[in-house]
């Protein structure tokens, strides 16, 4: 089953008083493009972060967000301090006196110094709880993605094979209508012989080359097993289990060709039409592997 490469994934671990959230959002690219956002304790685990992503999925820009919650700890993951207030309490002090200000010194002068506050360091243990509750949470948050994924990728899917089988019904009326085509051309031809046939100037070598010429012209047979060919492989990628956006990629590519061939080889207005009909479903296909995996 193919998958969509956009979705939303969410996921909480929580252990000790510590709930960790993941939340994993991801959107088209051409390649694997993690951004993760988490909190400077386990800034450290940014590439451990990357590979768990990395074994569950190929493609997309992924959008990673890590948040903590301590509360029910009674802490904040902001502290002061110490020295520095001391320091910076002295400071002010000493200042007042020596401007002869009256005025008592007060807890907004010193917060004006926005170096007091830092954050709070973890000890070890929080920190491995911290990591192992992310890693738990993104693994659930990834699944719960990749569900998404694989059920939009199922609409996908059988929309791209009706897309596929239209393509291919017009492959059939294509051949159908060049085959009925016979007539008029060997018509043709007989006419281009006949008056070479008579030319005082007649030359056998122009004749064959004309002779050929128009039936290279005439003859979409080639084209159209290619064609046939691609779809075929296109229908067989859909089935696949590994991910398969850049062949079916490159398959639109391939079909495009021989839809453009076709339409230029055939110097059939019904054909042209066809054909037109066939590239702008052609057009709906492509627009629809962009967002797959």
């Amino acid at each position: 089953m193919i998958r969509s490469m956009t979705g939303f994934g969410r996921g909480e671990a929580t252990k000790n008083d510590i709930r960790v959230t993941v939340e994993v959002k991801t959107l088209n690219s051409r390649y694997l493009d993690i951004s993760p956002r988490m909190p400077g304790s386990i800034q450290d685990k940014e590439l451990d972060l990357k590979e768990i992503v990395q074994e569950n999925l190929s493609r997309g820009k992924v959008l990673l967000n890590v948040y903590v919650d301590k509360s029910k700890m009674g802490l904040t993951d902001t502290t002061f301090n110490a020295d520095k207030l001391r320091s910076y309490s002295k400071m002010l002090e000493e200042m007042r006196s020596l401007a002869h200000i009256d005025e008592p010194l007060k807890l907004s002068d010193l917060l004006e110094f926005n170096d007091l506050f830092e954050s709070r360091k973890e000890d070890e243990k929080n920190l491995e709880i911290i990591w192992e509750c992310t890693k738990e949470a993104l693994e659930s948050g990834l699944e719960l993605l990749n569900t998404m994924r694989e059920k939009e990728g199922k609409e996908l899917e059988d929309d791209l094979k009706k897309q596929i089988t239209d393509i291919s019904d017009l492959l059939e009326n294509i051949k159908e209508k060049s085959s009925q085509r016979a007539p008029e051309t060997r018509e043709k031809l007989t006419e281009r012989i006949q008056k070479m046939v008579s030319d005082e100037h007649f030359d056998p070598d122009r004749m064959e080359m004309e002779i050929a010429i128009l039936v290279d012209k005439m003859d979409i047979n080639e084209e159209a097993v290619r064609l046939q060919s691609h779809l075929k492989f296109f229908l067989e990628a859909l089935e696949g289990e590994q991910p398969v956006g850049r062949r079916l990629n490159f398959l639109c590519q391939e079909i495009n060709r021989e839809l453009n061939t076709i339409g230029s080889k055939a110097n059939d207005s019904t054909i042209a039409h066809d054909v037109v009909i066939g590239k702008e479903k052609l057009e709906q296909i492509r627009e629809q592997v962009q967002n797959i995996e």
